[in-house]
Formats: structure tokens, sequence, C-alpha cells
């Protein structure tokens, strides 16, 4: 792995709702913009969306991808959100090769744009968008082994101050955002916040016990209540691959209702 690699898991909230001045969106909106001015500057980042799934592993390879509008329903502004960050090919390029080294089959698409996963939270982040872009797929099997080990297989990159970004939902249940809040409920989402948080940073936890915890994620309290679809918890697979060791920075925010966290490791040889 490159030196000075910063790797983030986030909550990146529904839809375009953090660009739109939502009130349950305050908290993200405040934590990313912390969190962006206490990152290294990155000289590109690299983007695993929960909206994007493929057969295999998918690499964005375009110079200037488009966006795509992945959400319906919404004001007429929210389909004219600008982000053009130009895309990065020949880290795509990198990253498929270490994919294909470890074994992973994988593919690169010059075509596929970037979608809310990516452009939602760096707008908010880095929103001058200047920094080069690449996003990765989930792999639609939505197996936490294949993740994990997509993670691993990262480490091989050779890209210096390079910030890699899971952006996810460490809650999605999307029937539970938008019904009624109960003590129930409420115990449901603390407890798995919880075990979250003692998984990823807990120091006395061994990193094979820690990647037995990820690989076995259903076994945690309320997990299937946080995540009847895991898409939105994968993305920290991968990020957790990578990095191979305890988060030392955990952040919470209270978006659309519901307790979510998000994630850093800042990997260096200094």
């Amino acid at each position: 792995m490159s030196t000075n690699t910063d790797i983030l898991y986030i909550s990146h909230g529904g839809g375009p709702l953090p660009l739109l001045g939502d009130p349950d969106h305050r908290e993200m909106v405040e934590q990313l913009t912390r969190i962006a001015g206490e990152l290294r500057q990155p000289s590109a980042i690299l983007v695993v969306s929960a909206h994007w799934e493929e057969q295999v592993p998918t690499v964005t390879s375009g110079a200037q991808p488009s966006l795509i509008y992945d959400y319906s329903g919404f004001p007429p502004e929210s389909y004219a959100i600008e982000y053009p960050c130009p895309g990065e090919p020949a880290l795509a390029q990198q990253i498929h090769a270490a994919l294909d080294q470890a074994g992973i089959s994988a593919r690169l698409d010059a075509q596929r744009g970037f979608d809310h996963g990516l452009f939602v939270p760096l707008k908010l982040m880095y929103p001058k968008a200047d920094i080069p872009c690449v996003q990765l797929s989930l792999v639609s099997s939505l197996d936490a082994s294949t993740h994990l080990a997509m993670g691993r297989a990262l480490r091989a990159l050779n890209h210096e101050n390079l910030l890699v970004i899971g952006s996810g939902f460490s809650f999605h249940n999307m029937q539970a955002f938008f019904a009624p809040s109960t003590a129930e409920t409420e115990a449901r989402n603390q407890a798995f916040e919880e075990w979250l948080e003692k998984t990823c940073c807990d120091p006395d936890i061994t990193e094979a016990e820690r990647n037995e915890r990820l690989l076995h994620w259903e076994q945690a309290p309320a997990a299937r209540f946080c995540h009847p679809r895991e898409e939105h918890f994968l993305p920290l697979h991968v990020c957790y691959g990578l990095a191979g060791v305890a988060s030392e920075t955990h952040r919470s925010a209270t978006i659309l209702g519901k307790q979510s966290g998000m994630f850093y490791w800042r990997l260096s040889d200094d």
C-alpha cells in the first residue's frame, strides 16, 4: 500500500437531501465538513458506493464521467446538481490490476458516470470538484467475504495521498426511516451502532476477530433490522479490508432520526 492513505466510511444520508438544506441531515453535513478539514489533501479519491452493484467489481475509467441522478421524487433542483470532477483513468487501471493480481475478476467501465453515493458527499467535502475521482462497484452477491477481499486487494495500490471512501449508511432500513420512532426501534438502532463501534475501534480486539465479526455481521444485535439488505453496509467491509487495523476515529450523527456512524483510518509511514 502507498503511504499516506486515508480511509473513510461514511453514512451518506438520503438521496440529495443533504444538499437541499434538509434539517434531518444537519449533523451529517457538519460531520462531513469537519472531517474534510481534518483529512490530508487527497491527490485522488476512490469511492466505493452502495448505489452500484455489478457481477464483478467494476471501476469507472472515463476521463470525465457524467453524473447519474439515481433517485426519484425530489425537487427539480435535485436533477441540476453539478459536480464536474475529472476521472482518473490511470488510477482505475491500477485498481483493476490490483484486483486481478489478487485473483479477483474485475472490469473497467469507461462509460458509467458517478452516482449520488459519490457526488452528494463530495460536494459537501470538496465543493471545488477539482480532485480526480474513481468509483468502484459492489459485487451483486453482497457476500461479506468478497468485499473484505476486495479491500485487501487494494493494499497493492501505489498512489500517494489517496483517499478511499466507503459511501454507505450504517443504518439503512427504509421502512423504519418513515415510521414513528419507538423505544424499541431506538434501542435496536443503538445496539447495532454500539456493536459496530466496538468492532471497528476496539484496540483489544485482534484483527482476526475483527475480521470474523464483520464476516458474520448478521449475528450482531438487530443486524437485519438495521440492514434488511446490506448494500449500504458493505462499503465498510472494503474499507476495513484495506486498512486491516482498528479505526482510531468514530463519529456519530443523527440522520433521518436514526443514529448513524462514520469511521476513519489514517495510514502513514511516519
